[in-house]
């Protein structure tokens, strides 16, 4: 078994934000392994964030995010559970980084339960269109079909959209990840994305 020192200890801790016992844990179990102790944190994390989800969150921010030199800008809520949690950095973080993302990334819904039913089916027709004379079974078009629906939530639902700055982690991922660092559910609410000459209501 690897000896843990107190310096990988630290780096642990400085790249999760989780306390300095888990991080020892974890990395114990990943034998001194540092990308294999984030990997476990991550893991527990979302676990525990998974855990919250549902609690009340009556607390949070409004918070504009302006990008590419005032031509994109964002108006974004995210919630917690109280008002000390969004003041903290890991949550202010958080925020700023959602903002960027939508304005780069362009979501045009918050969550899957967002996206109107029409929407939907109009995506499925079209895919299923595509699949029409390939011959393929039925059950294997309908598994087709729902892979491609998962590509489009990728694309268009924010919590689902892979993040800019770290492709390997989506941005449900990251609010999990500052939920289990802050102890509260967070949640994202609306979101509007503004760009110059688009006609923005």
């Amino acid at each position: 078994m690897a000896t843990i020192s107190a310096a990988q200890v630290k780096q642990l801790r400085d790249k999760t934000g989780a306390g300095m016992m888990e991080c020892k844990a974890a990395l114990t179990e990943a034998n001194g392994n540092m990308d294999d102790a984030v990997t476990l944190l991550r893991k527990r994390g979302l676990a525990l964030a998974a855990k919250r989800a549902g609690r009340a969150t009556a607390q949070g921010v409004i918070s504009s995010y302006i990008h590419l030199g005032g031509r994109i800008g964002v108006l974004l809520e995210v919630n917690c559970e109280s008002d000390f949690v969004a003041r903290t950095d890991a949550f202010q973080d958080l925020v700023k980084e959602v903002g960027m993302h939508i304005a780069a990334a362009d979501p045009k819904w918050v969550r899957r339960e967002d996206v109107p039913p029409d929407a939907i089916d109009k995506e499925r027709s079209i895919y299923r269109a595509q699949m029409e004379s390939s011959g393929k079974p039925a059950n294997v078009i309908d598994k087709i079909v729902e892979g491609k629906l998962n590509s489009f939530y990728s694309q268009a639902v924010l919590l689902d959209q892979p993040s800019i700055r770290d492709p390997s982690v989506t941005i449900a991922q990251l609010v999990a990840e500052t939920s289990a660092k802050t102890g509260e559910n967070i949640t994202v609410g609306r979101f509007t994305r503004y760009l110059v000459g688009a006609g923005n209501d």
